[in-house]
């Protein structure tokens, strides 16, 4: 067996950074070197309460860091009426088993990345924040980061507003950053991402696995469908869960190399990603975006790692 890919969790959860989250713990094809909060979804205070609570569930055991309070530059713009007053409403989660260590989330991802033996990939789902602070105040690193994998963008088009998704919108001077870095990125936007959903039945062959991480993601995905349902969704898509199962099982996705620029300005697309899909610009790929999934086999996947905590 190959060794697993050394991993950094960054997100601001949110029901969908939970379950990506669960993914990620239940695979020994992955090791969680760290987590880190940003605000997203909801204030960092909150967004971070629910990362070590998570954890606590999980049994992941890793350092965990709080992030930003806000963006670089915008305000905070959390998004209750999708993830709840808590950001992680319709269930009960344990409480946490340990406290964020004494310092930013940046620098304990500078000090880890650091000392892996292995280069580290950064899986993003939240606000670009965290990850732009890090290449800004620790330029040396950059070396020993293999990937950014993230949950963010759209070439075709936003979700929160028509040009731009929420992570990318929310902070895109640091998606800028990021994308400007050289670093491969691995773009799980929404063009892919309202394709990865599970459905009803899905939540239901959840629950039936039986024990508390079960009933707490069956709970979750129950509670995050009905937003969803409003909209006339025949699902709840797991956005941030492709920026881990892309790492696990590339073969369930289809995507297209390109050049993607991030748009900082502009009356009514700021925050877009401009992705030249026909390579009609003279700048080299930067991204591979993520068009296409197996949604069923998509779906199984998150079956099969609930599975992990059958006993629990």
């Amino acid at each position: 067996m190959s060794k697993p890919i050394p991993i950094i969790l960054d997100g601001d959860p949110g029901h969908d950074d939970a379950i990506a989250w669960m993914l990620a713990a239940s695979s020994p094809a992955l090791k969680i070197l760290a987590v880190t909060s940003s605000s997203g979804n909801q204030t960092i205070e909150k967004t971070t309460d629910n990362a070590l609570r998570i954890m606590a569930l999980l049994g992941i055991d890793a350092p965990m860091a709080m992030g930003a309070t806000k963006p670089l530059i915008s305000p905070a713009q959390p998004a209750p009426s999708v993830h709840g007053e808590s950001g992680l409403d319709g269930t009960d989660l344990p409480e946490r088993a340990q406290e964020p260590v004494d310092m930013p989330a940046a620098e304990l991802m500078a000090q880890v990345i650091a000392a892996s033996p292995d280069p580290v990939v950064l899986v993003p789902t939240g606000p670009l924040t965290n990850i732009a602070a890090l290449l800004l105040s620790h330029p040396e690193v950059k070396d020993n980061i293999s990937r950014i994998s993230l949950m963010g963008g759209g070439v075709t088009h936003g979700n929160w507003v028509p040009a731009a998704e929420f992570n990318i919108l929310l902070d895109p001077e640091a998606a800028d950053v990021v994308y400007r870095s050289g670093i491969p990125i691995t773009m799980a936007g929404v063009d892919v991402t309202e394709k990865a959903m599970l459905t009803p039945e899905d939540f239901a062959r959840i629950r039936a696995v039986g024990g508390r991480v079960a009933n707490v993601y069956a709970d979750l995905l129950e509670f995050f469908y009905q937003f969803h349902k409003s909209l006339g969704y025949p699902g709840a898509p797991i956005h941030d869960g492709v920026a881990v199962a892309w790492l696990l099982r590339p073969e369930l996705f289809q995507g297209v190399e390109m050049h993607v620029d991030i748009e900082t300005g502009g009356t009514y697309s700021r925050g877009a990603t401009i992705g030249d899909a026909y390579h009609v610009g003279s700048k080299e790929p930067n991204a591979l975006v993520l068009f296409e999934v197996d949604r069923p086999a998509f779906a199984d996947l998150f079956v099969e790692a609930v599975s992990h905590w059958k006993e629990g």
